[in-house]
């Protein structure tokens, strides 16, 4: 499907927006048609004209699985979504190609005045909010993808967490592409408020993800926000995700990317407050036909503000793990601290990855280290864990497993799992 103004006029049209959002639809498809690809990372060879940019779905969003057609909710069920909602959160939303289908919180966030919901429903009922924080802090126009975004957003998840509130468990959104030659362009915007102290069938056709997440973090308030990606082997996974941090606020990415066919990928936290903290802990898996190209991005605004990058890259079967980060520490950010560790494991002889960082210091109280390994499997290790019984296949999956161990220590009890398996299937027979 060609873009063009009429498609981008048709999607609006078929979501009932105002009038200031299909402007910003067709500035943002200017936005693309002008511009070209990335001139950094991986070549991406995107036919654009034959990604399906919207599907409608066939039925209305629900609160009940049981309004969901017996094929799509067996799908859900299968990847343990349901049984994961009733066990572990606090707040679930599925989307389905182009559009959330089910979406659901419980009665005691409600009572707290959280709101959750998918981003299309906001618009229309928290327009004032909405448009306060919409396209603030990833703007349409950074490059390609984010105009492409901008021109073609449905779906995705808004959350607003009020001053001075704390859930004990997690919200969760899960995303699935299941049609071939399928774009995915969720909007996702999470505003935590001041506060006291992914998987899809294969195709050979490619698909297409490109997605924006924003987050603002409030004064002495707290977000993590942790992603599990595992798209099939034909998507281009192209994400921009930022949160803006304000004074003694923390935002904590926990990002694990073991999918997609390209995957380019940085968290970033510009750290404005004084005292302002940004983690990001990331694992990316490349195997047979995989380029995962991630990092994150840390901007050192306020004074004595502290960021800390751990990265741990896994190549197999040929795959390419590449850390691409960037840490800026301004004139103004006094003592300020910022730490990088990047450690790649290389299963094989014809895999490979790179580190390429940009770490910028501009003044003289502030402190930034940087350090990066890159391993193969031990010998030693090896022939010590086999000589216990394990076979060489359970060996080398348990040693992977050490070797992440930080990541998966951040991860909820039912994601670690997950990764655990993804993991295993992925590279575990490498």
């Amino acid at each position: 499907m060609k873009l063009t103004k009429e498609v981008v006029e048709k999607i609006s049209s078929i979501k009932g927006e105002p009038k200031w959002m299909l402007d910003f639809r067709l500035r943002s498809l200017d936005a693309f048609l002008k511009s070209n690809n990335p001139n950094f990372g991986p070549k991406l060879d995107i036919d654009y004209d034959n990604i399906t940019y919207y599907k409608e779905r066939e039925n209305n969003l629900t609160d009940n699985w049981n309004n969901i057609s017996c094929d799509v909710r067996n799908i859900f069920d299968d990847l343990g979504v349901i049984s994961a909602e009733a066990k572990y959160l606090d707040g679930m939303g599925a989307q389905y190609d182009s559009e959330v289908i089910y979406h659901n919180m419980n009665e005691e966030l409600k009572k707290k005045n959280v709101i959750f919901m998918d981003t299309d429903s906001a618009l229309r009922e928290y327009p004032e909010l909405f448009k306060k924080y919409f396209n603030t802090l990833v703007k349409y126009n950074e490059n390609k993808f984010t105009a492409l975004n901008g021109a073609v957003w449905s779906g995705g998840t808004f959350i607003y967490i009020p001053p001075n509130t704390e859930l004990d468990r997690p919200l969760q959104s899960y995303f699935r592409i299941n049609s071939k030659n399928m774009g995915q362009f969720e909007r996702t915007l999470i505003i935590v408020d001041d506060k006291e102290g992914c998987t899809a069938p294969t195709y050979t056709e490619d698909s297409l993800h490109a997605a924006v997440v924003e987050i603002f973090v409030g004064k002495n308030s707290k977000c993590r926000y942790s992603t599990v990606q595992n798209w099939s082997t034909d998507v281009y996974n192209l994400v921009t995700k930022r949160a803006s941090v304000e004074e003694n606020g923390l935002m904590e990415w926990i990002d694990g990317n073991v999918g997609s066919k390209t995957n380019m990928k940085y968290p970033a936290c510009i750290l404005k407050g004084d005292y302002a903290r940004g983690t990001c802990i990331s694992v990316a898996a490349a195997g047979e036909g995989q380029i995962q190209d991630s990092g994150a991005k840390m901007i050192h605004l306020g004074k004595y503000t502290k960021s800390n990058i751990i990265s741990k890259s896994i190549a197999s079967g040929g795959g390419n793990a590449t850390y691409r980060g960037t840490v800026k520490i301004t004139k103004n950010a006094i003592g300020s601290k910022a730490s990088v560790k990047c450690d790649t494991l290389i299963l094989d002889d014809k895999s490979k990855s790179d580190t390429i960082p940009t770490n910028i210091v501009n003044n003289n109280s502030s402190f930034m280290e940087h350090e990066a390994t890159v391993s193969k499997i031990s010998e030693d290790k090896l022939f010590y864990l086999m000589s216990r019984g394990l076979d060489e296949d359970k060996a080398k999956e348990l040693i992977i497993m050490g070797f992440i161990s930080a990541f998966r220590e951040e991860l909820p009890t039912e994601y670690a799992v997950e990764l655990n398996r993804l993991l295993a299937i992925n590279i575990g027979d490498k």
